[in-house]
């Protein structure tokens, strides 16, 4: 998929769902909950067990029903690999010149981690097409907003400290869109295959991303 395509379904979508599984069989189960749910956007972590195997396994489960990427990118190798697993965007959450450059290289939609003004604007300027505001839950929204001063033309994707109590704060501000990991899908619940509320939390989830998207146009 071409990347102005996957930025296009990721922006639409709103929701990236940052999954951190405690197994790969887990991981998928969790995947598969997210989606029933209503999720499209998924990131697996590199932090989860086997991860190049699992986005394999969800590339051929799910195809073009779901927005696949990978995530806490630390090394220039995981570029490759990511993208030979089927990964059409990826995520970083430093930013790190030559891992930055590579990504950016990569021709794959990019995403690379910042908090500071001066490390926003060098991650986009290093080809960050969304820069990653993380972690999301040390600022707020307020921040968002303040940085959409000096730079309103650079796209930020809060991750962490993103909730459905406080997703439509985050759109006011004027975020591309919301990462979400253990708020929307606790790996507990995975643990004790509770599988119908990790469905329910993501109906949650994606219906409070539709209505902060509705208000804040």
């Amino acid at each position: 998929m071409e990347k102005p395509k996957t930025l296009e379904l990721l922006k639409a979508a709103g929701l990236i769902a940052v999954i951190r599984g405690p197994s790969q069989d887990l991981t998928l189960k969790m995947v598969d909950a997210l989606v029933k749910g209503g999720v499209k956007g998924i990131e697996i972590t590199y932090s989860t067990p086997n991860a190049n195997e699992v986005v394999m396994a969800l590339e051929k489960t799910f195809g073009n029903q779901i927005i696949l990427g990978m995530g806490t990118l630390t090394r220039v190798e995981q570029v490759d690999e990511a993208k030979d697993a089927g990964a059409i965007f990826l995520v970083s959450p430093m930013c790190e010149p030559t891992l930055c450059k590579a990504m950016a290289a990569s021709g794959l939609a990019c995403m690379m981690g910042a908090v500071t003004p001066t490390e926003v604007f060098q991650a986009y300027t290093l080809g960050s097409d969304v820069v990653k505001l993380f972690p999301g839950s040390l600022v707020g929204p307020s921040y968002v907003k303040a940085l959409k001063g000096p730079f309103p033309h650079i796209p930020l994707m809060p991750t962490g400290g993103v909730s459905v109590s406080n997703v439509g704060d985050w759109f006011k501000a004027g975020v591309f869109g919301v990462g979400a990991g253990s708020e929307l899908c606790p790996p507990n619940l995975a643990k004790d295959g509770r599988f119908d509320e990790i469905i329910q939390i993501a109906e949650q989830f994606v219906k409070a991303v539709e209505v902060a998207k509705a208000a804040a146009k």
